[in-house]
């Protein structure tokens, strides 16, 4: 893993060594536990409201995506979630990134995989990211997969578009992660139009017929 990373996990108490034929799970890291980053103390008033954060940000249009990746040992199924922050980062090396909330239960099981597949949401699967928001059900059941051709995550079946990645650095951003990925593979399927997301709702880019420009 790159010099970032080793930094971050050494803070945490993480594993930070590659994998080797004395230790073959040595690269896969544990998440937490997690410093607090809060950056604005008990005592001080933020410069802005939680609620006016959202609010203005909303205006911003965004894809959806949901990361996977495989299961781990002793575990269940793989694991996934919807996430909405997403983007490419850099074409030479190719590196993508998402950011993930420090409080997320799917987040220290990619972490340990050390791998993870982005899967980009077309116009008709808004009811495939609901079903990737919700905590603590089976997110698998009845979602049709295959395994990414390098590191094996979960490639949901009928997705637009998909990005094969291993973890090349994990950065702090308040009481967020960001997440770096170098693309190890990438596809991309048909021609349907993204699922963009939009003031709290879904949305698509509007056809001819349909000159209004988001369409719901």
């Amino acid at each position: 893993m790159a010099a970032t990373v080793v930094r971050y996990l050494r803070s945490v108490g993480s594993p930070t060594s590659a994998p080797s034929e004395q230790d073959p799970d040595a690269g896969h890291v544990d998440a937490l536990p997690r410093p607090d980053l809060r950056a604005v103390g008990d005592d001080e008033r933020a410069p802005v409201s939680p609620a006016e954060f959202r609010a203005v940000l909303g205006n911003f249009a965004s894809g959806v995506t949901v990361i996977t990746s495989p299961a781990g040992e002793g575990e269940d199924g793989p694991a996934g979630f919807a996430c909405q922050s997403f983007a490419s980062l850099s074409l030479d090396p190719p590196l993508v990134t998402f950011m993930v909330a420090r409080t997320s239960t799917t987040w220290p099981r990619i972490a340990r995989a050390g791998v993870f597949c982005v899967n980009i949401l077309g116009a008709e699967q808004g009811g495939l990211c609901r079903a990737f928001a919700v905590s603590g059900a089976d997110k698998f059941a009845g979602v049709a997969h295959t395994p990414a051709p390098v590191t094996g995550s979960p490639q949901l079946d009928a997705v637009p578009a998909w990005i094969d990645c291993r973890i090349h650095a994990v950065h702090t951003g308040g009481d967020h992660l960001i997440v770096v990925g170098r693309v190890e593979a990438m596809g991309a399927a048909g021609e349907d139009g993204p699922l963009l997301f939009h003031k709290g709702r879904f949305g698509r880019l509007a056809d001819p017929a349909d000159p209004a420009g988001l369409a719901d």
